[in-house]
């Protein structure tokens, strides 16, 4: 049992940004496994009420950690987040810990080998404290499709972390782990960090491996960091990002100077740059379905910007009102093709198999048994829009507004240098408000959707409270200028100073 000054001590690291530990490990003020030991300890106090993970690999951890701790006393060189602890989204794989995908067809799954990025995470000397939950197959707005059980946002334990990378904000968020990894085919990166008060930046498609992420819309699907203030988010982008052989849609760049642009960004000079605010995300005249909190603080942060030497310009993407139905035809059908594989043959859940009835029956029991209600119905709809004679109606219309929207992109850029955006039209919502009405959970991603269908970077960052909760600023930049994005959002965050106003844990009871 840990002394009243362990605790203590314990509660202090936990409190810490990434660079700040990072910090007092380089100068040996606190080793990698006291920092990794205080985590665990809080993940003990604390998850049974966030759930925020679905598997924590105590040993793993503490053994990563002591290489580190060995490498340092050896005086090897160290990578700048060597040390600090991480929470996985379940959707990434694992070699030996088994990777679920928050969902109960995989379930003890053990991978046999990494993903891309679990790799990169540990060469960058990064320990992995476990795996986070998640909305099934990544299909979700709250985490509340997972096949676990919902996570809790620590801001309000009632209501939502946002999805479908919920786990990982909610323990980010919660101080149970310091960063965090999520995936974004629609949002879910950025509208969980929005909900939860955190950082969260989707790359530009293809600037992260996705070799080895649980595939659920291959076009679409990108991973991407989560930190509390906009640095942590960087060299965490930094660290995972960068072309990969594997991945055959992996652009062949280097990855964007992020950390580079978020040290320049704090100084809080924004001159000569033009913002484009989108007239149809919350925009002037475009408020329906936004919550006046949300528009208030993003307008307020307009002004900050504006006040910073920004040049404040509004624009028009009209096809963006169409991304919703598009995105809600073409994710679908990618994981109606995806989740074909799941057939109770090679890995995960088999159901029914008594040696008399057939494979085809067994299939059809496992998949009924194994995938939740969300996951079904997102297969019977992509199913029916990749069928013969409704394909082109369908899937094929629905691609051409894809088109259209990385058109509006394009011409918006022409007139602004970046574009923003509330992250998320309203506030953490109650959990259980939205589960019985489908297009009310889709409609958390309104402001999100036209930048995952058109490949390029956004990132959100904290920016001020409405009624208590936390509003999320969305910064979107052309494809392959992610600096840009992290150069804005550090501006803002230095100026607004969000990561001071955060409650920690444990200064705010759950409740």
């Amino acid at each position: 049992m840990s002394s009243p000054d362990d605790r203590s001590q314990h509660a202090t690291l936990t409190a810490r940004t990434a660079v700040e530990l990072a910090a007092l490990m380089a100068s040996g003020e606190a080793s990698a496994v006291e920092v990794a030991q205080a985590h665990l300890d809080r993940i003990a106090s604390d998850d049974g009420t966030l759930h925020a993970f679905l598997r924590v690999d105590a040993d793993g951890a503490l053994a990563s950690a002591r290489a580190i701790d060995a490498r340092r006393v050896a005086g090897e060189p160290l990578g700048p987040l060597a040390g600090v602890p991480l929470a996985l989204k379940d959707v990434v794989v694992t070699k030996g810990l088994e990777t679920t995908s928050g969902s109960k067809i995989l379930a003890g799954w053990i991978p046999p080998y990494d993903a891309t990025i679990t790799t990169r995470i540990k060469n960058a000397g990064i320990v992995i404290l476990g795996k986070t939950n998640m909305d099934e197959f990544a299909m979700g707005s709250s985490t509340e499709n997972s096949g676990f059980g919902p996570s809790h946002n620590p801001w309000d334990l009632d209501r939502v972390p946002g999805g479908s990378s919920g786990g990982s904000s909610a323990a980010v968020a919660g101080s149970l782990a310091p960063l965090g990894i999520g995936t974004d085919t629609g949002g879910s990166i950025r509208q969980p960090a929005a909900v939860t008060g955190l950082v969260g930046h989707k790359p530009t498609y293809g600037g992260v491996s996705r070799y080895g992420l649980i595939a659920f819309s291959s076009s679409l699907d990108q991973a991407g960091p989560f930190g509390r203030t906009v640095l942590d988010t960087a060299l965490l982008h930094e660290a995972i990002g960068g072309h990969d052989r594997a991945d055959s849609t992996s652009i062949p760049a280097p990855v964007p100077p992020v950390v580079a642009a978020a040290r320049a960004g704090a100084g809080g000079d924004l001159t000569g740059l033009r913002v484009g605010v989108v007239r149809e995300l919350g925009g002037l005249g475009f408020a329906d379905g936004y919550e006046p909190g949300v528009l208030s603080r993003v307008s307020e942060t307009v002004e900050l910007m504006a006040g910073l030497g920004a040049e404040i310009v509004e624009v028009s993407c009209p096809h963006f009102g169409y991304a919703l139905a598009a995105y809600y035809l073409i994710a679908p059908s990618e994981a109606s093709s995806n989740l074909a594989r799941f057939d109770a043959v090679r890995y995960g859940l088999r159901v029914g198999d008594d040696g008399v009835r057939g494979l085809d029956e067994v299939m059809a029991l496992t998949r009924q048994a194994g995938f939740g209600p969300e996951v079904k119905r997102r297969i019977m709809i992509g199913t029916y829009a990749l069928s013969s004679g409704y394909y082109e109606a369908y899937y094929g219309q629905a691609q051409k507004v894809r088109t259209l929207i990385s058109r509006d992109f394009a011409a918006a850029f022409e007139a602004a240098d970046v574009l923003v955006s509330p992250s998320t039209p309203t506030v953490a919502f109650r959990l259980g408000a939205r589960t019985d009405d489908p297009l009310a959970m889709y409609a958390a991603d309104l402001c999100t959707l036209p930048a995952s269908l058109a490949g390029t970077p956004a990132i959100s960052v904290p920016c001020g409270l409405s009624e208590g909760l936390p509003v999320g600023l969305q910064i979107m930049a052309p494809a392959l200028a992610d600096d840009r994005c992290y150069r804005v959002a550090a501006a803002v965050e230095s100026t607004l100073d969000a990561r001071r106003g955060h409650p920690l844990l444990q200064e705010v009871p759950l409740r």
